[in-house]
Parts: C-alpha cells; structure tokens; sequence
C-alpha cells in the first residue's frame, strides 16, 4: 500500500536519509502538493535539498526551519514553477547555493547539473541522470537506496509531457534508464506519494506509454493522419476529465510527432 502524506509542513522520513517536506500546493497538475525533499547524512547535521518548491514564504520558511539553515546545496529536477518558484527565498533565508540543469536557476554556483556527475556534499553521494521528456532539462537524483525522480516518473497517475520540449522519444529512454538505475531502490517523486521500488513503477509507465502510442495509431485511421492534438485528446480521452484535456494535449502533441517520425 503507497504510503499516505502527512499534514502540510511536516516533515516525514521515508528512508534513512531522506525525509518530504510537502509544500501546500494541491492541484490537477501537483496532486497533493510539490513534494521537497531534504537528505541527510547519518551523524550529520548538514543536508541536501531538492527542489524547494512553489514561491510560498511559509514552505520556504518551513525548509529553513527543518534543516536549521545548514543546507550544503540545493538541486533542481526541472524549471517548472512549482519546483523552482521558492528558489530566491530559500537562498536568502539560509544562503545555500543552487545547481540545476538550466543556467538560469544556478545561485552560488556557475556550473550546470551534467549527466553522470556524482555529487557529494552534506556526506552524501549523489549520481545526476538525465532524465528528459517531461521537460527537456529534467534530471532525476541517484542515492545508494532511492532516486528522486522530479516529475519524471510521479508518486500515482502518469506524467505530461511539455509540448515545448519535452519529446516521447527522450521519455522512453528516460523511463529505461530509470529502470536500470532503480531497479531495488525506493522512488521519491516530486508529486504523489514515495514507492519502496522504483522499477516495477517504471515499467507501468513504459506499458502505458506504448498503450496510449496505440489508441493515437487508431484515432489517426479514423481521423486521418494529419488530425489535431486536439481532436485526437476528444477521441482518446474522452472518458477523462474534460478539465485535464489541455494537459493531454501537450502528450497527444508529443506522441504524435513521435508516430510521424517513425514515418
């Protein structure tokens, strides 16, 4: 059984070393809220965060609080808002420097998050895996016994792809990796709740991937190969809320640049 949320701002340890700190953002897109992590060390008092959440005073007051201020870094798993918004504040309530895939989040730091980097700080040993497909900038974090996986890869329901950069054949190669570097670890998201085995999650997500990949296959025959997003999302989701339409639009539009490649 998934392990249930506690209350807003408090702290929960999932693993040895990594604890959740929910952030009071529900929503379609965020679940229950943004989920910001804080890793810790046994015997130490330093800590590693990843992603300080939406611009919320009381969330980033509340991850100062928690860790005492002494945060040897923060990572960022992408630039959406609801993971980068309380950046600024964290950063001016406790000073720790910020590293992410995108320039534009660095703060005490110049260089970029790369793929395979190992990062240890606050006595921990963190691994960066590109993970692209929910965002073209999305990495996940590898610990000897969890990978926070951002949104790549959430706690329940499935991910959407960003039709601004986010390809379904980055995705599926993302979700691969994941299974291979996961595979007897637990899966920290960034929505939803944690799972004390990211593999067979991974491998649901491939299936339902390809499940969808065909129902867009036979919308096209009927619709004709040159249909809208739009008009397949109608065709295809037509059993879902009409409210998360928008949000599989931006799947349909990546699924269908990935069909079309395959030519």
């Amino acid at each position: 059984m998934a392990l249930e949320h506690p209350a807003y701002g408090q702290l929960r340890q999932v693993t040895p070393t990594a604890a959740v700190l929910l952030a009071n953002n529900p929503g379609q897109m965020t679940l229950d809220g943004t989920n910001t992590w804080i890793l810790r060390a046994p015997g130490r008092s330093d800590c590693v965060v990843i992603d300080p959440g939406p611009k919320d005073k009381k969330h980033s007051a509340r991850i100062a609080e928690v860790t005492g201020g002494d945060i040897a870094l923060t990572l960022i798993t992408h630039r959406h808002h609801d993971h980068t918004g309380g950046i600024d504040k964290l950063v001016e309530l406790t000073g720790t420097p910020v590293r992410a895939k995108e320039s534009g989040f660095l703060r005490g730091s110049d260089t970029v998050l790369v793929d395979g980097e190992v990062i240890e700080a606050a006595g921990l040993r963190i691994t960066v895996l590109d993970t692209p497909g929910h965002t073209g900038d999305s990495v996940s974090f590898v610990l000897d016994d969890a990978v926070l996986t951002g949104d790549t890869i959430l706690g329940s329901g499935t991910t959407v792809l960003d039709s601004t950069d986010g390809t379904l054949a980055d995705y599926l190669v993302s979700l691969d990796r994941l299974v291979e570097a996961g595979a007897g670890k637990a899966l920290l998201p960034a929505h939803g709740p944690d799972h004390p085995d990211l593999e067979p999650v991974a491998r649901y997500y491939i299936a339902h991937r390809h499940e969808r990949l065909d129902q867009v296959r036979e919308a096209l025959q009927v619709l004709g190969p040159n249909a809208g997003a739009m008009a397949v999302v109608r065709r295809v989701y037509a059993d879902v809320d009409k409210r998360l339409w928008l949000a599989a639009r931006s799947s349909v539009q990546a699924q269908l640049e990935y069909l079309r490649a395959e030519g």
